[in-house]
């Protein structure tokens, strides 16, 4: 009996730690992914003038406060098929430029897949390069930026958690060098 004892009160004192924390929560998962794609900044001069390629890594992460009726955030699977599919499709073994970098039109008389950074309505055959039309350079930054904007319109098309959403997305360039973008985190 007092071993029983002794269980139940270890028990009861765990319950009680597990209900008496009053800080914020919420769920979050996160989905990887990589892609090779070259891009360059003549805009900020040095080696970055040059055409480079990098072996890009993004993160992606999904948040919600609560989780949904089949007690996830959103399916892994169908949201990491979203993401990768656009980004193979537009990014992967391309080129990123700025829209007005004259080696844009060379590329593609070669027939080169080409992203362009700053493209409006009025210069693109793609409607997916609308996503960066307020992004003028391929930055890491920008990366960071356009990549959220994908995953929140893959996000958006899934059935997912109340109010989940993409939180800070990372975008790795180089083994040096990140950028994230995404909502400030609360202080």
């Amino acid at each position: 009996m007092l071993g029983t004892e002794t269980t139940d009160h270890a028990a009861a004192h765990r319950a009680a730690l597990v209900t008496e924390d009053s800080a914020p929560t919420a769920h979050q998962i996160t989905i990887e992914h990589t892609f090779e794609t070259a891009h360059r900044l003549p805009h900020l001069g040095d080696k970055c003038t040059s055409l480079h390629g990098h072996s890009w890594r993004v993160a992606v992460p999904v948040i919600a406060p609560t989780l949904s009726n089949d007690v996830t955030v959103v399916e892994f699977g169908a949201l990491k098929a979203g993401i990768r599919e656009w980004i193979d499709t537009y990014l992967d073994h391309g080129t990123m430029l700025g829209v007005h970098d004259p080696l844009a039109v060379h590329l593609y008389v070669a027939k080169c897949k080409v992203f362009r950074f700053g493209a409006d309505s009025c210069q693109t055959t793609v409607d997916a390069e609308l996503l960066a039309t307020d992004l003028v350079w391929p930055t890491v930054e920008a990366v960071a930026v356009l990549l959220r904007r994908v995953s929140q319109a893959a996000l958006a098309a899934l059935p997912c958690a109340p109010d989940a959403r993409v939180g800070r997305v990372f975008v790795r360039e180089t083994h040096l060098n990140t950028a994230t973008y995404g909502p400030v985190d609360a202080p």
